[in-house]
């Protein structure tokens, strides 16, 4: 699938520039190609693709800051390392995907980006429509292992923004329901859309057992505004509430950890639980 943006009018020098970055780190996939070997997941040549993004990961950041933000290399380069999965365990999930999220918002928070709507759109639309071919291009080069997947009780065994965002597009949408995405193919306008067209292509079988959270949306919830909402919930309880998922993230600098929060009492749940309440969506009530 190729959709390098959902965005059409112009975007600011500082986008093109990190367009131009995911486009480089695309072309390195070509460069390197997976090693002919028997491992179900994980190809060693995505250490090697790992291991030159490290070594030139600086020379990169130079060429996207420029002298006036080129202080600030530093604090993001952790974030840009650690955006595109582990190249030690050779897996990738919303963690990653989370410090790719963190990087952006540094960005802005340097005022590298400017915080205004139609940048805005374009981090989403171009930007992060950008970064999802290059981490489904990595996966499927590298057979990528998730990290940290729920399996059929998870939302998605990679990604989660992409929901949100997705439904976020279409949260004033009357025309289209939330049970349209049980007839594929969807057309490739939105990012929920194609995050569930990706879906349909790494899996195979019927989509209420596959993906049992996506299917529930579709059957249960009234409308896009409520799955827009209940995914954010779903986000803070499943990812940024998880130890386990933003335990690898760095901190300090520009972004600091907040000892005020207590997490004593933060949901916990095995990753071989099945349908927990922790696992639940909001949406989801019990049985």
């Amino acid at each position: 699938m190729t959709a390098p943006s959902l965005f059409d009018s112009s975007s600011s020098q500082e986008i093109e520039r990190i367009l131009a970055l995911l486009d480089t780190l695309s072309n390195w996939i070509d460069q390197i190609p997976p090693l002919q070997t028997p491992q179900r997941f994980g190809n060693l040549a995505f250490r090697t693709w790992g291991a030159r993004l490290e070594e030139r990961s600086d020379e990169l950041l130079s060429k996207l800051l420029g002298e006036k933000f080129a202080s600030a290399s530093p604090y993001l380069k952790p974030y840009l390392l650690t955006s595109f999965g582990s190249f030690l365990r050779m897996d990738y999930g919303t963690g990653h995907e989370s410090s790719f999220a963190i990087f952006l918002l540094c960005l802005t928070l340097i005022r590298f980006l400017q915080p205004d709507p139609d940048e805005e759109r374009h981090l989403v639309l171009s930007v992060f429509v950008r970064y999802l071919q290059l981490c489904w291009k990595l996966q499927d080069v590298y057979k990528l292992e998730p990290a940290g997947s729920h399996g059929v009780w998870g939302l998605d065994d990679y990604t989660f923004l992409g929901y949100i965002f997705g439904s976020g597009q279409l949260r004033d949408q009357t025309d289209i329901t939330v049970a349209s995405v049980l007839n594929p193919p969807l057309p490739q306008s939105n990012l929920y859309f194609m995050s569930i067209m990706r879906i349909h292509q790494v899996k195979h079988g019927p989509f209420y057992e596959h993906s049992s959270q996506l299917h529930s949306i579709a059957i249960g919830v009234p409308n896009w505004g409520k799955v827009h909402n209940g995914l954010f919930k779903m986000f803070e309880a499943e990812v940024l509430g998880k130890r386990v998922v933003v335990q690898h993230l760095p901190l300090g600098g520009l972004m600091e950890w907040d000892t005020h929060v207590d997490q004593r009492h933060a949901p916990s749940m095995s990753h071989d639980a099945p349908a927990t309440a922790a696992a639940r969506a909001p949406w989801a009530h019990p049985r």
